[in-house]
C-alpha cells in the first residue's frame, strides 16, 4: 500500500508538472498572439467605423492567467482522474475471472484454508493489493481461525467498507480541485474589476475602452472558471459511482464464491 502511494504521488507531481507546460507553451505560442491579433483587428475596425459592433473570440476569452491557470488545474484534475479510472477499471476487471478456481458445488472446510490462501498468494503483488484479493483472503484466514461463517461475513464488510472511505478520502485533492478552479475564475473577476475602477478617470473624459477591457477580464475568467467546474465534477460524480459500484461487487463476489461454500 505505501508503495502505491508512493507511486500514485509521484505521478500526480509529474502530471502537475507536464499539465503546466503543455499548457503554458499553448498560451504562449498560439492563445495569446492569437487574442492580441484579433484585439488590433477590432480596434481598426471601431477606429474605421465607430458603428462597428464587435466580434467575440475564443481566444481573447481564455487568454488571460486566471484561465490558464483554470486549464492548468483541469489537465491536471483530468489525468488523476484517468489514473483512478483505470485502477479502478483493472479491479473490476478482476472480478470476472475465478480466484480461488473450486469445483462448482464443493464446499470449504477448514482443511481448505492454505491452499486456498496460497492460490490467492500466487496472484501478481499488483493484484494482491487490490480489494478483491484482500477481502477473500481476509475471510478466509478469519474462517480458518474462528470455522464462524458469521465472523467471516463480518470481517469481508469490514475490509470493503473501510476500502469504500480510503477510495473516498484519495478523492479529496480532486474535489479540492474543482473547488479551486471556481476560486480561481472569482480572482479574475476581482482583479478585472478593480483594474476597470482604477480606469473610472478615463472614463469620465470619455474613453471607456480601459474599462471595458478589465471588465471582459472579468467576466471571461468566471464564465471559463463555472464552464470547466461543470465538466470535472461531472467526471468526479462517474469515477466515485465507479468505486462504489466495485465496493458493492466485490462484496458479491466474495460472498457468492466463498461465504456460502464455507462448511463450519
Amino acid at each position: 500500500m505505501k508503495k502505491t502511494f508512493s507511486n500514485e504521488f509521484i505521478f500526480q507531481v509529474f502530471a502537475l508538472l507536464i499539465a503546466f507546460i503543455i499548457v503554458h507553451a499553448i498560451y504562449v505560442s498560439l492563445v495569446r498572439p492569437a487574442a492580441a491579433v484579433h484585439q488590433q483587428q477590432q480596434a481598426e475596425m471601431i477606429k474605421a467605423n465607430p458603428e462597428y459592433v464587435t466580434k467575440d473570440s475564443f481566444f481573447v476569452v481564455i487568454k488571460d492567467y486566471e484561465q490558464e491557470t483554470c486549464f492548468t488545474l483541469m489537465f491536471w484534475a483530468f489525468s488523476i482522474l484517468g489514473y483512478k479510472g483505470i485502477a479502478g477499471r483493472r479491479q473490476q476487471q478482476l472480478l470476472e475471472r475465478d480466484l480461488l478456481q473450486l469445483p462448482q458445488g464443493l464446499p470449504i472446510g477448514q482443511e481448505d484454508a492454505r491452499a486456498l490462501v496460497t492460490r490467492l498468494e500466487g496472484l501478481p503483488d499488483t493484484e494482491q493489493n487490490y480489494l478483491l484479493p484482500r477481502a477473500m483472503l481476509t475471510g478466509i484466514e478469519r474462517f480458518s481461525a474462528t470455522r464462524h461463517v458469521q465472523d467471516v461475513s463480518t470481517a469481508v464488510r469490514d475490509v470493503c467498507e473501510s476500502e469504500g472511505e480510503r477510495m473516498e478520502s484519495e478523492l479529496s485533492i480532486i474535489r479540492y480541485l474543482a473547488w479551486a478552479i471556481p476560486s480561481v475564475g472569482f480572482i479574475g473577476t476581482v482583479r478585472g474589476i478593480g483594474n476597470a475602477l482604477g480606469q473610472a478617470h478615463r472614463a469620465v473624459e470619455g474613453d471607456i475602452t480601459g474599462i471595458t477591457s478589465n471588465l471582459g477580464v472579468a467576466f471571461n475568467s468566471t464564465f471559463v472558471a463555472l464552464v470547466i467546474s461543470i465538466v470535472l465534477m461531472f467526471f468526479i460524480h462517474q469515477l466515485q459511482l465507479m468505486q462504489e459500484r466495485l465496493v458493492l461487487d466485490s462484496e458479491r463476489y466474495v460472498d457468492h464464491w466463498l461465504i456460502r461454500k464455507l462448511r463450519a
